[in-house]
């Protein structure tokens, strides 16, 4: 029972981040503002979740994680209801953008330590990471499909609406879950190091998003604040002085931490935690799977829809094998666990995950037919499925459950820069070609192939279960 309201949650969550991108001309003309004004605040959006994962997570030793998630719930039914009332976009970025932001990083780092904290063994676990992982990846790829038919037959701010009941009953149903005793664990929150950490990981994802606008090496146009040209068209891209400003951050972050477990004070997140070569790879090998995960399905949403001419519906339905492939593997994720080992199933999860985008890449262009791009997409899917589980379960129970609060939200924030990594990369490349076509959309997916092959390098890395 405990599973449902956790898979709930992280569904809702990832629909958030997805069903937007089909409703931004809709809010747009309803709200008096334009495509750019609403793409901003999905921006503010991702930068406050990626931001706050590990502050967040870390309130879940604080508060307790059933009550931590409980309140970002409130958190992020409150920022919907606010969001389907909008009248401008200003209350839009207050409800969507930064109460759903705030909500989520609440909520989401619990579930995954839920799950591990009640699962009695690896088997145990990796069904309930499976069902819980599904529905995350469920949502992204739903999201388009759901919010297309609910923007199309009911308005955008029923979309909202819809969210608001969903919290609600994940309330109802996370009322009866039996939280475990947390073990005891120092009652001070490091703010310091929440600040640091939240505007290093700010200004990483904020560069990272720049790259659709100004590319990855050279800016392709003149960066400006207040009018003045800071970088000229030409010059260095700007994603590196934010990129370069968020690594100033995160060093000094590091150094913080470090200071305080010399002083004896219990750190944000303990340094010992990036020591673990195990850890590490499976958190790099996390970060691949969503960044490749949504940089396709971002790809082939404006190849079907710029290219071919497909509504939302018919692209949200065009992309359903993915969907079922993911939603086959993580069914089967517990009897896979009984069977193989974590680091042998992402593995093959990227092995899978490779072989489908290279057959979307093969298969599919402006005048194939209908059916071209299912063959690959129902491996991509299966193999996202297979390593999600996987990657989440091997990292997860390398610690035990005093650590969790701290490996769950460093898991949830590597994992949505993967997100926000890979729709920049893949916008970046569709950006820079002279116009959208079979070549643009070939750049874009051999892009993903060369990330997934480096992600299955990094898995081949990973050591034999101690």
């Amino acid at each position: 029972m405990i599973v449902l309201p956790l898979a709930l949650a992280q569904f809702v969550a990832s629909y958030a981040a997805t069903t937007m991108t089909v409703a931004v001309s809709a809010v747009a003309a309803d709200l008096g503002t334009t495509v750019l004004g609403v793409q901003t605040a999905i921006t503010v959006f991702t930068l406050t979740m990626a931001s706050l994962m590990v502050p967040g997570s870390k309130l879940s030793d604080l508060l307790g994680r059933k009550r931590c998630f409980l309140a970002g719930l409130g958190v992020y039914g409150t920022g919907a209801l606010l969001a389907s009332l909008a009248h401008g976009p200003g209350m839009l970025i207050v409800g969507y953008s930064l109460l759903e932001g705030i909500g989520s990083a609440l909520m989401i780092p619990p579930i995954y330590i839920l799950v591990t904290v009640t699962s009695p063994d690896l088997a145990a676990r990796a069904r309930a990471l499976g069902v819980v992982s599904g529905a995350g990846a469920l949502g992204a790829a739903a999201g388009p499909l759901l919010g297309g038919l609910v923007t199309t037959w009911l308005g955008w701010r029923a979309s909202f609406l819809l969210q608001v009941l969903l919290v609600g009953l994940i309330v109802l149903l996370a009322l009866r879950v039996a939280e475990p005793p947390a073990p005891p664990r120092e009652k001070r929150f490091d703010v310091g190091g929440a600040l640091l950490s939240a505007a290093g990981l700010f200004f990483v994802v904020f560069g990272v998003l720049q790259s659709g606008s100004y590319g990855w090496l050279v800016s392709r146009a003149d960066f400006a604040v207040a009018g003045v040209v800071l970088i000229p068209a030409g010059s260095v891209s700007p994603v590196w002085l934010f990129a370069g400003i968020g690594a100033v951050l995160l060093v000094l972050f590091f150094v913080h931490v470090r200071a305080r477990e010399r002083a004896g004070r219990e750190p944000l997140v303990p340094s010992g935690l990036f020591r673990d070569r195990t850890t590490g790879l499976g958190l790099a090998t996390q970060h691949v799977q969503w960044l490749v995960l949504q940089g396709a399905f971002f790809v082939l949403a404006v190849f079907l829809q710029e290219v071919r001419g497909c509504d939302a519906i018919e692209t949200g339905l065009l992309l359903t094998p993915a969907t079922i492939g993911i939603l086959a593997a993580s069914a089967a994720a517990g009897r896979m666990a009984r069977r193989h080992s974590q680091r042998w199933l992402i593995r093959i999860g990227f092995v899978l995950a490779v072989a489908g985008l290279v057959l979307v890449l093969v298969l599919v262009r402006a005048d194939s037919g209908v059916a071209s791009a299912a063959p690959g997409l129902f491996l991509l899917g299966a193999g996202v499925g297979i390593m999600l589980t996987a990657s989440a379960n091997l990292v997860q129970s390398r610690f035990p459950d005093s650590a969790q609060g701290d490996i769950s939200g460093v898991s949830r924030s590597v994992s949505n820069l993967g997100s926000s990594v890979g729709t920049a990369l893949a916008g970046s490349v569709l950006a820079g070609t002279p116009h959208l076509g079979d070549r643009s959309f070939a750049l874009a997916l051999a892009t993903l192939v060369v990330a997934a092959v480096a992600g299955l390098v990094a898995a081949l890395f990973l050591p034999a279960a101690e």
